[in-house]
């Protein structure tokens, strides 16, 4: 779910800011030119050559929309699209010049999308999402033949009892999961040094916009994989950026929505306070299409209990383009802006799209408080992750060799040469370190996020000029992986909403260089249809998206746009 830090740039190597930004954020990509990269995950395949142009893909950028029609007139069957997907994974995934996004595929996908064309020819589709095939992240637990292990070689034993909240209500919906993505191991809550997208198990996830750089992360797998049409849609997590990130990165929708509208149950954690999934798309529409299916209350998360009637159980009815129109839109700039030249320049033009929509623009409206409550946020991340993975283990982890985090961290250390060949676990040793959830130290964070993110940030600002959203860049263009060093991150704008557990949507806001640059709207909590309602208003006011070409590294004759 990564740790992203989100404000302004990182500055230096000062111990805090510096693990703040880096710690979970996504990461880098894998090797420099002329080097192999890390040997693909489990379950992948495929022999991609280094910067090839792709085969033409009749399914490329097909919305869920389009495919649930196809599946409807009988012209497609969930067989034919799942084969055809899986076609593309062996295609593009695998080799020393594929994407390594797909750490895993369901090896009963064509069984159970056999099982769901029966269905539907004898009862109807149970919904949108009957047949479609969806992709979800190595770290949702699933009760089938696939594992679930957040990257690690440490739990590729373990197998899950039973589905994950999230990963059952998508087949309750009718969706084939057709595998599992790769990941910043352990959601990047393990190294202030990682590259985004590495996993033990999955080697390193690339860019395909440009082979060489960053998906980010820690979604990483499933922003490129979705990306480069592995399939429909798919499902991130995140608990600071890694939904938002990775979208922007790879040129998507990424709803991360209010802390407990979609359960965690059955997910690996990093803090019971920030994480939450969301869906990841091409599209506005099919990202609030299935954030319908996620989304809804589970007796095992309490969070979700506050979402008793501020869910929907369709987001697309508030799809409107004219939805900017008598909108209020602040522009957090002091600290959101300014670390990225090309994005700030998108980001302008994104404001006069929406001025040109309709919408008022209010800058600045700056959020108070901004990186007053980084230090806290990070002590409240080192708690939390050191008592729910704990008991998560406990639970969803049965026949791994791990049992407790301290089992994580010496399971690292005795497997060095495939878990810390790039980067160590300072994180790791820092959170096994520190005490119960009672201590006055993490209460103390505590407070601090909570006071300081809600009514004196984003409640404060929101009220004082009447908005609708804040919106601000993502980030910058996804920086050149590098092993060595490290993600070279400048800044971004996802801790403002982590931390508060309220809901951002990022957007595609257009290329700098071919690669791609996002915009984010963040709202007040339970605020998803307004944030949908902004996004999909200035998605069809811009229509920035463009598909991937794979390019072995970026174009630097190519002008922003």
């Amino acid at each position: 779910m990564g740790k992203r830090g989100g404000v302004g740039r990182s500055g230096g190597d000062g111990v805090s800011r510096r693990e703040l930004i880096q710690a979970g954020l996504a990461g880098g990509i894998a090797a420099v030119a002329g080097t192999a990269l890390p040997a693909l995950g489990a379950g992948s395949s495929g022999e991609a050559a280094a910067g090839a142009a792709p085969q033409p893909f009749e399914l490329e950028e097909a919305t869920v929309g389009a495919l649930a029609a196809d599946l409807a007139a009988g012209r497609r069957t969930a067989r034919s699209l799942a084969e055809a997907y899986l076609a593309r994974i062996r295609e593009l995934d695998g080799g020393a010049g594929g994407l390594h996004a797909v750490i895993e595929v369901n090896p009963d996908a064509l069984a159970l999308a056999d099982e769901l064309d029966a269905e539907r020819r004898a009862k109807g589709p149970r919904g949108p999402l009957h047949g479609i095939p969806v992709l979800i992240k190595d770290n949702i637990a699933t009760a089938d033949r696939m594992a679930t292990t957040a990257g690690s070689l440490a739990l590729l034993g373990a197998k899950a009892p039973r589905d994950a909240a999230v990963a059952d209500r998508l087949r309750k919906a009718g969706a084939l999961i057709l595998g599992k993505t790769n990941l910043s191991e352990w959601a990047n809550f393990r190294s202030t040094r990682s590259s985004s997208g590495w996993s033990g198990r999955g080697g390193q996830c690339r860019n395909p916009y440009a082979l060489d750089r960053s998906p980010c992360g820690s979604s990483s797998g499933t922003g490129a994989a979705v990306a480069a049409s592995f399939a429909a849609v798919g499902v991130g997590t995140e608990t600071d950026g890694s939904i938002v990130c990775p979208s922007a990165a790879n040129s998507l929708v990424g709803i991360k929505p209010t802390v407990g509208l979609v359960s965690r149950t059955g997910i690996v954690p990093i803090s019971h306070s920030q994480d939450t999934a969301g869906p990841m798309a091409r599209t506005v529409a099919d990202a609030a299409l299935l954030l319908g299916a996620l989304a809804g209350e589970d007796a095992r998360d309490p969070a979700t209990a506050a979402s008793r009637g501020h869910g929907a159980a369709d987001y697309t009815k508030f799809l409107d383009p004219a939805g900017l129109k008598g909108a209020r839109i602040g522009v957090a700039r002091a600290k959101l802006f300014g670390y990225s030249t090309p994005a700030d320049a998108l980001a302008e033009a994104a404001l006069k799209a929406m001025a040109a929509a309709g919408a008022t623009i209010v800058d600045p409206a700056d959020i108070p408080h901004l990186g007053d409550y980084d230090d806290a946020e990070f002590d409240v991340l080192l708690y939390e992750f050191k008592a729910d993975l704990d008991a998560y283990l406990a639970e969803w982890a049965p026949g791994a060799p791990v049992r407790t985090l301290k089992d994580v961290i010496a399971f690292n250390a005795g497997h060095a040469g495939e878990e810390l060949p790039y980067f160590a676990q300072e994180i790791m040793d820092r959170a096994q370190a520190k005490g119960p959830l009672t201590d006055k130290a993490y209460l103390k964070a505590r407070r601090r996020c909570v006071q300081l993110s809600r009514e004196k940030g984003i409640d404060e600002v929101m009220e004082r000029h009447r908005l609708d959203a804040i919106v601000a860049p993502t980030g910058g263009p996804p920086w050149v992986i590098d092993l060595v060093n490290g993600d070279h991150f400048l800044g971004a704008s996802s801790t403002p909403a982590a931390v508060a557990g309220y809901p951002s949507i990022a957007v595609p806001a257009g290329y700098a260089f071919g690669l791609p640059v996002g915009l984010t709207f963040i709202g007040r909590p339970w605020s998803e249809s307004v944030l949908i309602r902004l996004a999909y208003a200035y998605e069809q006011a811009t229509k920035l998206r463009r598909p991937p070409r794979f390019l072995p590294t970026a174009d630097l004759t190519a002008a922003p746009r």
